[in-house]
Formats: C-alpha cells, structure tokens, sequence
C-alpha cells in the first residue's frame, strides 16, 4: 500500500483529504505543523508529500529546502495563495506539481496517482539500464546511473525533475519537444498540470549549467515550437 503524508495545519481540509485517498487505496499520514511533518520525513518512507505552504512552526518552503538533497520523493505543494511567485519559488525548491485552493478530493487523488506512477516508471526505467550509461555532449555529462550531471569536470546540484526533464532533452539531442511533450513525458500529467512549469525548470537548469543563461549553449528555445538539447 502506498504512504502518503499530508502537512496541513486545517485538520478538517486534511482529514477530508485523508478520508478521498484512503478510499482510493492510499495509507495516510496527517501533521499539523511544518516541524512534525519535516520530523516525519525524517523518520519515515513515504510515496509521496501533500504539503501545504503556510503552516506552523516551519513554512513549506523550508520543509522543501531542508528535504532537496537527501529526499527523492514526489512533492505536491499546496496554498490557499494564487500569486504566480509562490508557485515558481516552490518549483524551484524542487516541487513536482501545485495546487491552489479550494480544489477537488479528485482532483487531488488525480494528481497523486498520476505523480505516484511517473515516478515508478521513471525509477524503473533508471534501475532498467546499464551501470554507469554515461551522456557526454560538449562539457555536459549525465550519469544515468548515478543521477549526476558534471559540467567541464564540475558536478552540478540538480532537484528531482529537473534531472528528469535535462535527460529526456539530452536522450535525443537536436530534436524539438513542445512544453505540452514535455510534461506530459516528464511529469506524466497530461493536462492536469500547468506547461508553465516547464518554463520555470528550463530556466533553473540554465542557472545550473550555461555560463550564460542568457545566451545558452545547451539547451535552445525554438520559438513557436519549444525546446531542444543541441550537439
């Protein structure tokens, strides 16, 4: 059965939530604060994190920068807010996917299921390959394997999906994929996500990997089209 954590501090919203997800098969967790629920991941597996951002004690936010480097887990952000900042900073802090309030138990479920099996499918097409499958173009390499991206030599911090979006762009290099492929491969939603989301992360990998994010020597937009890796 698969665990999931919600950090909600309104126990009415995350016992509702709780009450969709156990119907749905789901064995749930419920904090009520940001340092129980950052003590719980911790301390605990789980499949997948609903976190709410404005939470006591501790914010979502920090929840997100205290788990990006030793936790590979799918994070499902949650705010009563709309402003667009909130949702890039939570992507850039490693969220795979937002949702605003109010919203729908089905569409929750949705979008937990939907997170739950891309990243299976991911994991098992990672453990699939040979060890130590290497990318090398120009000064970027990718360790499949690993999970590493080093540039000129250098190993470059890259959060979950944006190590996911950078492979599927480098696995087939010169070739032009819309926002819409791109989330729909890489996270797997279809159209329940928001294609802005691939913007955010082409950017933050940029930061990551170009000497000059402005004039990129990787990863190219195709205006009208979208992105390509070029050689």
């Amino acid at each position: 059965m698969k665990k999931i954590l919600i950090v909600e501090d309104d126990l009415s919203i995350a016992e509702l939530q709780k009450d969709y997800l156990e119907l749905a098969g789901f064995q749930v967790t419920i904090c009520t604060d940001g340092v129980q629920g950052l003590n719980a991941i911790k301390e605990k597996e789980f499949n997948l994190i609903i976190l709410d951002i404005m939470l006591p004690k501790l914010d979502g936010f920090s929840i997100l920068r205290s788990i990006q480097e030793d936790k590979d887990i799918p994070v499902l952000m949650v705010s009563a807010k709309k402003e667009e900042i909130d949702k890039i900073k939570g992507f850039t802090l490693g969220a795979d996917d937002y949702i605003t309030k109010p919203f729908s138990p089905g569409e929750l479920v949705a979008r937990v299921k939907s997170h739950i099996q891309n990243y299976e499918r991911i994991k098992s097409k990672f453990s699939e390959m040979p060890k130590n499958k290497v990318i090398q173009i120009r000064g970027l390499e990718i360790n499949k394997d690993s999970r590493q991206v080093f540039i000129n030599n250098k190993e470059i911090n890259l959060a979950q999906k944006e190590f996911d979006l950078l492979l599927y762009l480098a696995e087939s290099p010169n070739r032009v994929f819309s926002k819409e492929d791109l989330f729909e491969k890489v996270w797997g939603l279809d159209s329940l996500g928001d294609t802005a989301t691939i913007t955010v992360h082409i950017a933050r990998i940029r930061e990551k990997i170009e000497s000059s994010p402005s004039n990129p020597q990787y990863i190219e937009t195709v205006w009208g089209a979208g992105y390509k890796l070029k050689v």
